[in-house]
This record gives C-alpha cells, structure tokens and sequence, in this order.
C-alpha cells in the first residue's frame, strides 16, 4: 500500500488577524480525505471546556513542497455539532456564491506582503533606513531587491501546486512584493490565496524570514501594504458593460456600504494607517473612483474605460484580509 502526506491546513482564531495552522496526516494514496479533528482551545476557536475542532476538506492541490503524490488539504472548520466554527467565513460565502452564481463573478486578488529580518522589514539596516522610495518597485540589483528567491520560489511552488497564480513583483518599499490570485470565483479565489498565503510563509520559514502582511509595516514615508481587489460579473465583461460598473460603484458609495466594506477591508486592523491620502492612497475618511487613478478608492482601468467592458478595482481592502469575507461584501453589495 501506497502512503501519502496530506497536510490539513486551516484558519485559526487569532485576534485581530487569524493564522494559518497544519498538520500532517499519513494516509493510503488515493482514499477520500477524511474529517480530522483538532484541539480548537489551543486555537483561539472553542471557548470552554469541549475543545475540540472538526477539519472539513474543500480544497486540495499537490504539494510541492514534498513533491511527489503528497497534498496540500485547504479544511473548513465546524463545531462538533455540525455547525460552521464562528472563524469559518468561507461557509457563508459558498452559500451567497450559490444563490448568486448566474452573475458569474470573478476576483483577482493583489496580495502585497513585506519580509521581515529581526523586527524591521528585508533590507532595512538595523540601524537607521534605507535611501528612499524610488528604485525599488519592479526593480533589479542587489543593492536594492531582497527576498527576491523567496518570491521566485514561491512561484514555482504556486505554480506547481496548480494555483491561479497569475504573477509577482516587486514593491514600493525595501523587503516588500506583490503576487496576484485569478481571475478566479469566490470562493475559489479564497481557497487560492490562503494556499498561497501558506506556500509563501513555508518557503520564507525556510530562509529564517518571517512575512507580515502588515498594513503598515514600516511607520514614517513608505508605502503601506495592501490586497487590490479587482471585480467583474459577466454582464461587466460583455460588450456594454462599462454601464453595470457604473451602476455597481454607485452602490459601494452608499454611505452603509462604505461603512460595512471598511469593516471587511481591515478597519481597526491597520486600515487607517494605510488609507492616509498618500502613498497611492485615498484617505478611509472619503469615497471617490476615477479612471487610472491609483489615489482613488476604486480604479477604473483604462483599458475598461477605452472597451466599455471589462472590471474594477477596489484599492481598499488591506494586506491582512480574509479574502472570503471580502469576497462575501463587493458580491452582496454589487448582487443588490
């Protein structure tokens, strides 16, 4: 009998930003997966003294970190009563995904993140700063890219793993770097950002740096970091379209919706540190769009505003999301 490696990986409840945790299971090459349990108290999920978690598979992908047949188990969490832990927020969006699939929605995800070195980000001296912001975005040169075989591994691994990876770069600042997730549906693009997220902090574990997704992991004159979601239904994508965007933007700006997209975009965890007004920012304290402008709350392409189709970006939503409760927010909102 042939045996395998399938690592159950799932989200915990750590406030304000959850962790992912794994473990490994040894079981028969190709079996079903099975449920698996875990102790929810050492977890941040179960309060009490029944502690115990159930991992609920949904997703799985070769993992090529150990390569061969061995899997990467992406698990859902429930209580032992059946029902989905109070941290499982891919539950919800599967079923509002269902009751609005003929929008066929799609994602992509802009996934900004920052090594870290001994407390300070990749490429800051221990002392002092680096010389300023300039050189750095979607540069080359050791004197200013660090980390660069890290993303570069962790493409390959994405790759291999059978993501929708659909590319990387490198950042504004010292130590920071981009990878992109889609387009891909709703909840898929979750399942694919948190294997992601998991892949990426691996592969740096490996090379002793820690990656944070900080919103603002350098106080002072640097960029901040953040996830840029683009959205579209195939209404937006179809000839004509450029009207459905219009009107779905128009819903974003209600002043409710505002306030309950922040919430999911990382208020209270950083986003108003990010979201000043500078660095590629516009303030939380406002809401506008605009065409090509990356100082907006929401970018309009150029190339959407040229076809008269295609999607929309929300320049929003923080490095630290959960990508399925911001997922769930733009589809309720846009669903009407």
């Amino acid at each position: 009998m042939s045996l395998i490696k399938a690592e159950y990986i799932w989200i915990d409840g750590t406030v304000p930003d959850p962790r992912l945790r794994s473990k490994t299971k040894i079981m028969p090459k190709g079996e079903e997966l099975p449920l698996w349990s875990f102790d929810g108290g050492s977890t941040n999920q179960v309060d009490g003294p029944i502690a115990e978690c159930v991992l609920i598979p949904v997703f799985h992908c070769p993992d090529p970190l150990r390569g061969g047949d061995h899997l990467l188990v992406l698990c859902e969490v429930e209580n032992t009563d059946g029902t989905p832990n109070r941290t499982n927020t891919r539950r919800a969006l599967a079923e509002l995904e269902e009751k609005h699939r003929h929008l066929e929605a799609w994602y992509g995800l802009e996934q900004e993140y920052t090594f870290m070195l001994r407390g300070r980000p990749y490429g800051f001296p221990d002392d002092g700063y680096p010389p300023p912001q300039g050189p750095y975005y979607c540069g080359i040169g050791a004197e200013y890219m660090k980390g660069r075989e890290i993303a570069e591994g962790h493409l390959d691994a994405c790759l291999a793993a059978g993501l929708k990876i659909s590319g990387i770069n490198s950042e504004v600042m010292p130590g920071q770097w981009e990878f992109q997730i889609g387009p891909a549906g709703p909840t898929e693009v979750g399942d694919h950002l948190w294997l992601a997220r998991y892949l990426l902090i691996r592969i740096a574990e490996d090379h002793g740096v820690e990656v944070s997704f900080d919103p603002k992991p350098a106080r002072g004159d640097w960029n901040g970091a953040g996830c840029h979601t683009n959205f579209s239904t195939r209404e937006m994508r179809e000839p004509g379209g450029y009207a459905k965007i219009l009107e779905a933007i128009e819903r974003f700006g209600d002043p409710e919706r505002i306030e309950k997209h922040l919430d999911a975009y990382g208020r209270g965890r950083g986003l108003e540190e990010r979201l000043t007004g500078m660095h590629g920012t516009c303030a939380y304290t406002e809401f506008r769009f605009g065409i090509s402008d990356r100082g907006s709350s929401i970018r309009i392409p150029m190339q959407t505003e040229r076809d008269k189709a295609g999607y929309f970006e929300d320049r929003r939503p923080c490095a630290n999301i959960d990508p399925y409760e911001v997922a769930y927010v733009i589809l309720e909102t846009v669903a009407g």
